[in-house]
């Protein structure tokens, strides 16, 4: 009898279910767990980022007191008020213990750098089967804010026959009322150098009527003002001005004002920026709003891109305004329909993401292209593509520099708010 209990098998996979259960359970229980570990340690990681940005924030007392420094050295108000910051952010974590957080904020020569480091344990609840008691996480977030960055803005303003429309609805709308053609377009006629008295550039200023590219050399000389009251030395900013040109006739990649630390001097000059004029309504078949060209010929006129820490080594930014719409004869590689060669086409991306790559910066404020029903031409050739001029714009634009301004809003105050947040906005290193 003892023989054949010796070779009975027969209960051998309830014993060996029975043994395997415990490594089963704690194999899930350690996946269960290492997965509400990265959760945690995902959501430690976004706190100490947030932590590490709002510590040298624009407005933050870190800054404040970074900027009255005379040298260099840490900042321990900076570094406080990331902990602080950070224990605000990471309040909610009631599965985890914080062992330690350190956080400092350093200023050398013109650069604030704001590191936040944590330790963490998680205390497991299905590991502790196999001896799996706790989960140890490190997190460190770095970010940089430049307290003086050298820049130098070229700012590529669309001047071409249609940013001749009627900047707000209340303008497009006299326009319309007041011509024969119903057109909100105010053209610049000037012929042999003389002024057509009959122009409709003419009948917009006796009627009132402000035009987009009026506002936008209004906007582009208070910009210089704001430029000159942000700087913190003569040299920290400087500008250039060009426009696609002063006739249809010789359309080109215009400089009205060539790259100066003279702020003064090139408010006045940029105040007085004109609408492109043209001989005769429908000249060159209105193919004057060459995008192409400009952003191929501009690198020339800018020069390499620097690092923006000193003065010799400028970061180089272009400064875009416009509506978005090409307008040029472009036969073979136009990206929408043509007629007889001439190209109508949101903005060509292609060449915004070539001058991207080469180091360039690239802020972009879109004045909204409006929609003007009435015009025949407007429903054939611009209507089919006008939800993607504004995607277009912003996708030439470098991340976060790009902000559209529609005819109810302030172009002043959106060519500010632009050009503030270019020079102040911190960013993540690690």
């Amino acid at each position: 009898m003892f023989a054949r209990f010796k070779k009975d098998r027969s209960g051998n996979f309830g014993m060996l279910t029975a043994i395997m259960l415990v490594p089963i359970f704690g194999t899930v229980g350690l996946a269960l767990d290492y997965g509400t570990a990265l959760m945690s340690k995902t959501q430690l990681q976004d706190a100490a980022d947030a932590a590490a940005l709002a510590a040298i924030s624009e407005k933050s007392a870190g800054v404040q007191k970074a900027l009255e420094m005379t040298g260099d050295g840490e900042v321990a108000v900076g570094a406080e008020y990331a902990k602080q910051f950070f224990a605000a952010q990471s309040a909610g974590y009631s599965d985890l213990v914080l062992n330690s957080v350190d956080a400092k904020v350093v200023k050398k020569d013109n650069i604030l750098t704001a590191s936040v480091e944590l330790e963490a344990t998680l205390y497991t609840t299905f590991s502790r089967i196999i001896g799996q008691k706790q989960i140890k996480m490190h997190v460190r977030s770095t970010a940089e804010y430049q307290t003086q960055t050298f820049s130098d803005f070229y700012l590529l303003l669309d001047n071409t026959p249609s940013m001749g429309v009627g900047a707000t609805p209340s303008d497009v709308a006299k326009m319309v009322a007041s011509t024969s053609d119903k057109c909100a377009f105010a053209c610049h006629i000037v012929k042999s150098g003389v002024e057509d008295k009959k122009s409709y550039y003419n009948l917009a200023k006796s009627l009132g009527v402000s035009t987009r590219i009026n506002v936008v050399a209004q906007a582009t000389a208070s910009l210089r003002d704001t430029a000159q009251e942000s700087r913190r030395s003569a040299n920290q900013y400087r500008m250039a001005v060009y426009t696609f040109g002063e006739k249809a006739e010789d359309t080109k990649l215009l400089e009205v004002v060539s790259l100066t630390s003279d702020l003064a001097d090139a408010k006045k000059n940029a105040g007085k920026i004109e609408l492109m004029s043209i001989p005769y309504q429908g000249y060159d078949n209105d193919q004057q709003t060459n995008f192409d060209r400009a952003l191929t010929q501009i690198p020339t006129k800018i020069g390499t891109p620097g690092t923006g820490l000193t003065s010799a080594s400028p970061e180089k930014i272009l400064y875009f305004v416009s509506d978005g719409v090409g307008d040029s004869y472009k036969p073979s590689t136009c990206t929408k329909k043509t007629t007889g060669g001439r190209c109508q086409e949101p903005i060509d991306i292609s060449y915004c993401t070539a001058l991207k790559n080469k180091g360039y910066k690239i802020a972009v404020l879109y004045t909204t292209y409006l929609p003007l029903p009435t015009n025949n031409w407007y429903n054939t050739w611009i209507a089919p593509f006008q939800s993607q001029i504004g995607s277009n714009m912003e996708a030439c634009a470098s991340s976060g520099l790009y902000f559209e301004v529609s005819p109810t809003e302030g172009i002043t105050e959106a060519m500010e708010a632009l050009f503030k947040k270019i020079i102040t906005s911190p960013r993540l290193t690690s």
